[in-house]
């Protein structure tokens, strides 16, 4: 990965400086700073020796002046898997002074966890840019580098966050195993808000994504697009009594999106506190959007939630309206978001993400976004995301920005025409190449 890359500029120059290096890879380079890096000190066989490890048996304790671990970066979170947990363990058992690029690996650079005693002990982090939440858990000595990067790019998300954050698919992966997405919405007006939620989930790369709607309005649904699997509630709207046939759908669901399209009637109302109390009851990993955001106005939420709110359902989940003065905006996000306890993505011409203790921000939408739908799209990014086992901060910062640059990629075609439908199908573009889509993200303001 990056800091792959990172660790062989370090070999480069330390072969520079006349010291005798040996470099151990684990695995193959995928990273492009990886491969160019690799390709550069290729040829230096004289002063670096490269040795490739095709079996963790391989791997023994060395013994050297100076270890360089460059092995797990700040896009890590979890476990360690092989190769990388039996290097840990024998980087660890080796003799000399040793040094971590970035994050010790194995500690997630963000919260600070680590799985069980799994993680490298260095003498020395150096650190990049800013020093990292996570490492402050720790004792460690940290030096930190600054390395020219503006605090906008900490602050407004980015293609970077894209390529660092988005999990790889395994080729051995089954059906499944990249989320499975429950989307609860839908009424006898509003059919394709819960639809549009559904088809940006697949698009995402959702492996299943399960639709359920009152009959009438899931029997529309299901005839727009054989994708989407939909589940047929009882009623016209959907009701309390709705939620024992929802209850096996939403346990084994990874994700549950719930608003789109619901409505507002008094029996749909009841219904979205009590399906939200159901969810909080297993602690189910959650979007909440739209109408049954209005429905719970005031609720303590939980961590694993994120709410996807306008300026106007703000004011009414919240009893405040956003501010027009964007310092005074971004304190309220972040302060509603630690009263709530969930992450907080209020939507605007700069949308505004925090989970009370970060914020984020994203300014790569366009006029076009006011189409209706585009806030639908917007949940099944986040929620499919969640689905991938992202945390809900940044599965929200970057399904916002997914969203948005989607969106202006069908506006810098289409212009004010986009519908919902052509930001649904510029989404795998955004997530292929989220570098040469952000090239692109410069439109033309027709409206000035």
């Amino acid at each position: 990965g990056g800091k792959g890359g990172d660790a062989l500029v370090t070999a480069r120059h330390l072969a520079g400086e006349g010291a005798n290096v040996n470099v151990i890879l684990l695995g193959e380079n995928k990273h492009e700073d990886a491969v160019l890096n690799l390709n550069a000190i290729e040829e230096m066989d004289f002063s670096i020796k490269m040795i490739t490890v095709k079996d963790v048996e391989e791997l023994k304790p060395l013994t050297a002046d100076i270890l360089v671990d460059g092995m797990l970066g700040t896009g890590f979170s979890g476990r360690p898997r092989e190769p990388f947990r039996t290097a840990i363990k024998v980087f660890n058992q080796s003799k000399g002074y040793k040094v971590s690029i970035d994050v010790p690996s194995g500690i997630n650079a963000d919260t600070g966890e680590a799985f069980q005693d799994e993680y490298v002990k260095p003498d020395l982090v150096v650190t990049f840019h800013d020093m990292k939440p996570g490492l402050l858990k720790y004792n460690f000595n940290i030096v930190v580098k600054k390395i020219g990067i503006p605090p906008e790019a900490e602050i407004y998300a980015g293609p970077g966050d894209v390529i660092v954050n988005l999990p790889k698919r395994r080729f051995s992966s089954k059906k499944g195993e990249n989320g499975r997405v429950l989307v609860i919405g839908g009424s006898y007006t509003f059919s394709g808000a819960p639809t549009l939620a559904g088809m940006a989930a697949l698009r995402t790369g959702a492996d299943l994504v399960y639709v359920a709607a009152p009959e009438d309005t899931a029997k529309i649904i299901a005839g727009y697009s054989p994708d989407l699997i939909s589940i047929k509630l009882q009623g016209k709207n959907i009701s309390p009594s709705n939620l024992e046939e929802l209850k096996p759908w939403i346990d084994r669901a990874d994700v549950v999106i719930i608003g789109p399209g619901m409505g507002l009637s008094d029996e749909t109302v009841e219904a979205s506190k009590t399906i939200v109390n159901y969810l909080r009851e297993k602690n189910k990993t959650a979007v909440i959007d739209a109408d049954a955001l209005k429905a719970i106005k005031g609720y303590e939420l939980y961590n694993k939630v994120v709410i996807t709110p306008h300026a106007g359902e703000f004011k009414i989940f919240f009893g405040e309206e956003p501010s027009i003065n964007m310092r005074e905006r971004i304190n309220q996000v972040v302060r509603n978001a630690e009263k709530c306890k969930c992450t907080v993505l209020l939507k605007g011409y700069i949308d505004i993400i925090s989970d009370g203790k970060r914020f984020k921000l994203n300014k790569t939408g366009n006029p076009g976004m006011t189409v209706g739908g585009s806030g639908d799209t917007l949940t099944g990014i986040v929620g499919t995301l969640m689905a991938q086992r992202i945390e809900p901060f940044i599965a929200a910062y970057l399904g916002v920005f997914i969203n948005s640059l989607a969106g202006t990629l069908a506006y810098n075609k289409l212009g004010a025409h986009l519908a919902p439908t052509d930001i649904v199908n510029e989404i795998p573009n955004v997530i292929n190449n989220p570098l040469e889509a952000f090239k692109k993200k410069v439109y033309k303001r027709i409206l000035e």
